[in-house]
């Protein structure tokens, strides 16, 4: 025995004269990005421009070097995307531009109000766009305007999404864009917005001497929606033929999508109530529907992110996860189901390619470990399902045309990112590059450790653990969570994190946690279900099982266990400390939603139901409930101009602070949005504010110059 503890002492001794021997990183190198030699800048796929060439773009000491790299042979020649360039529109100083393949260009419009959303038609002949709310279409050629709706309003918007759309439905992607062209460029379907009856919610702007009042349309939990109408124009005469539903119904429109032969608009309908989900098709000459596609669950349904048509009318896939996991299913035109393709408790990510002559699928999934995305292949009839991607690593995937062959950029948490050409046999054709510098292995960079820890009840939470430099077990040292939080949102995965400011709190002594609770995604849809009319309930219950697991540590100071987050983030601290309090002792929550019935309906009915059916659950889910128990230290940051999550979240917190004699810290940023980045200065005083938070509260001891902006 004695000569095993001897050992043990003297490997331990040997690993600690080892790391000795190794150099510090600098600030420079962690705060300002200078890492040559330790971490290189990998090149960047423009993706491919056919089968077998991709575009590269490689670093140079200032910016990129563009070449075509030909995969068979490995030969790389310069590239200018002109070579390849095709007609687009875009709009400039408030006026429509048009720019040919060749490159020249011609303004399209000459109007003192702006254009919106341009875009060509199919066969590139014209283009759609929105102006002051209403739907227009030019004609490239002749320069013929023709305005295709004439009843906008401040309220009534043609092709120009209601705000809660944008954000919630058709998504910020979108610009508000809510007309979609028909193959034929004969025809264009757009939503018909009505907000009359949505409440207004004003925004204070403090500028100026009197201030302002920006309005918007937003509806909250229980308040009228807008009233909303697809239309289908007909361009040469002007007509619309309206799809067969009362826009005064209580229900939503997602992302429609035409058929491959434009015969017919496939239209998503979902009641209020978010758990019942149907696909009509829309007969574009009449208006009138027919049922497709038919999902009901007892929690929530999602949108469907796409219908992949097959060729010939053979049918079509789509990705649900009404199994409990997002799976890929094949139906016939008719809406009946053909196969349910992959299965498992595992989730599909994205379906990159169809080859119907192979009958091949290739999509990226989590399978070998929910931290992980990988790239498959598997048949059409749901068989020989193969892993193309190799190694334990997380793999970003460009996959050439035809599918061919795929550029993986891969790593885990404690490999450093490196990209690799290979074939969809699994073949490895070249490795193209790693950030892995000359110098990496002389450095003392803290390691990042990716574990689960287990609930109770057998969930087995993925964790990231940034470990401090040089950690010594006999010391305490305090905790920094870092979190999202919300349903199918997780942020832990096995890629590599970088050495960046990472590197400088774990110089300073912070152990940096990042932790995933069981609706985060990593258990499917029967682990989001949890959340269902639930919200704050199983993620500050799952977070407390990590919590609980560190501090059972000698080396975890349990008075120092700090977690910070925004948006939903925030939400998850504020109740991080009042229902989480005794296991969370301080928090920076930024943009956060503190009550549901503050938010906006789609998003907060779809997990918690209608108030008037889940009085109990929005109650539990408002951080005002716990204050009681609040004992910690708690910083509130939030953008006086959010028209996301409205700064009413956080005044009506602090308000209930105040009220139970609560202490507290606040930070409100004037003009800032859901997010302040835009503003430079602001966004510098808010990382100086949460880095002073740090050295105050966690370190105690003086802030560092070279950290602050």
């Amino acid at each position: 025995m004695r000569k095993l503890i001897t050992t043990v002492i003297l490997l331990a001794c040997i690993v600690l004269t080892a790391q000795a021997q190794l150099k510090p990183l600098t600030a420079d190198q962690m705060l300002k990005g200078n890492t040559k030699g330790i971490i290189e800048t990998l090149p960047k796929v423009g993706g491919w421009k056919d089968d077998t060439h991709y575009i590269l773009y490689k670093p140079l000491d200032k910016g990129f070097d563009t070449v075509l790299v030909d995969a068979v042979k490995g030969t790389e020649t310069p590239y200018t995307a002109v070579a390849d360039a095709k007609a687009s529109v875009a709009v400039k100083n408030n006026d429509i531009v048009f720019t040919a393949a060749d490159g020249s260009t011609k303004q399209l419009t000459h109007n003192k109000d702006e254009e919106k959303n341009a875009t060509l038609s199919p066969d590139g002949s014209k283009v759609a766009f929105t102006r002051n709310n209403d739907l227009y279409v030019i004609d490239i050629a002749t320069d013929t305007e023709t305005r295709l709706t004439s009843d906008a309003t401040d309220v009534i918007y043609n092709g120009w999404a209601s705000w809660v759309y944008f954000e919630e439905i058709l998504g910020r992607a979108s610009k508000y864009k809510a007309f979609w062209w028909n193959p034929d460029s004969k025809h264009i379907a757009f939503m018909h917005f009505d907000d009359t009856k949505v409440p207004m919610f004003p925004l204070y702007g403090a500028d100026g001497q009197h201030g302002y009042v920006e309005n918007t349309r937003y509806p909250q939990p229980g308040d009228t929606n807008p009233a909303v109408k697809m239309g289908i124009v007909d361009i040469s005469t002007q007509k619309t033929v309206w799809a067969d539903f009362n826009e005064n119904d209580d229900q939503y429109f997602g992302t429609p999508y035409w058929s491959p032969d434009g015969g017919s608009l496939w239209m998503q309908w979902m009641n209020r109530n978010q758990n019942h989900l149907i696909v009509y098709a829309v007969n574009p000459a009449d208006g009138n529907k027919a049922p497709i596609y038919d999902e009901q669950q007892k929690s929530w349904v999602s949108w469907l992110g796409n219908i992949n048509f097959l060729q010939n009318n053979k049918g079509f896939i789509i990705q649900t996860d009404k199994s409990g996991w997002s799976h890929l299913y094949q139906y016939d035109m008719k809406g009946n189901l053909v196969k349910q393709i992959t299965n498992g408790d595992w989730t599909v990510k994205d379906l990159l390619r169809i080859d119907e002559a192979k009958g091949q699928l290739y999509f990226t999934a989590r399978k070998e470990n929910s931290t992980r995305f990988d790239l498959y292949t598997i048949k059409i009839d749901g068989t020989k399902l193969q892993r193309l991607s190799f190694g334990e690593y997380s793999h970003a995937i460009s996959l050439s045309t035809n599918a061919s062959y795929f550029i993986s950029t891969y790593s885990n948490v404690s490999t450093p990112t490196q990209m690799a050409l290979l074939d969809t046999k699994g073949k490895l054709i070249k490795q193209l590059a790693d950030s892995k510098g000359a110098d990496f292995n002389n450095y003392a960079i803290a390691k990042t450790e990716l574990l689960r820890v287990n609930t109770p009840d057998g969930y087995a939470l993925p964790v990231t653990i940034t470990w401090p430099v040089n950690m010594d077990s006999s010391k305490k040292y305090p905790v920094l969570i870092s979190i999202y939080g919300g349903p199918n949102a997780g942020t832990v995965y096995d890629g590599w994190k970088g050495v960046g400011q990472n590197q400088w709190w774990a110089k300073e002594g912070l152990i940096q946690v990042a932790i995933d609770h069981r609706g985060s995604g990593h258990f499917g849809k029967l682990g989001q279900d949890f959340m269902y009319k639930n919200l704050g309930t199983w993620e500050i219950a799952d977070y407390t099982e990590v919590v609980k697991w560190l501090t059972a540590k000698p080396f975890i100071d349990k008075n120092k266990i700090a977690i910070t987050g925004f948006s939903y983030g925030g939400y998850v601290t504020c109740m991080a400390l009042t229902k989480g309090a005794g296991y969370f002792t301080h928090g920076i929550a930024g943009g956060s939603v503190t009550d549901w019935a503050l938010y906006d309906s789609h998003y907060a009915e779809r997990f918690m139901g209608l108030p008037k059916d889940n009085p109990e659950g929005y109650k539990n889910g408002a951080v005002a409930t716990y204050l009681k128990n609040y004992t910690g230290n708690l910083l509130i940051v939030h953008g006086t101009m959010d028209d996301n999550v409205h700064m009413q979240n956080s005044i009506q917190l602090i308000s209930a602070l105040e009220d139970a004699k609560k202490p507290f810290e606040m930070m409100f940023y004037p003009g800032g949005r859901h997010g302040w980045s835009n503003l430079k200065e602001k966004n510098a005083h808010f990382n100086n504010e949460k880095t002073k938070y740090y050295y105050q509260y966690l370190l105690e001891k003086p802030v560092p110059a070279e950290i602050l902006q």
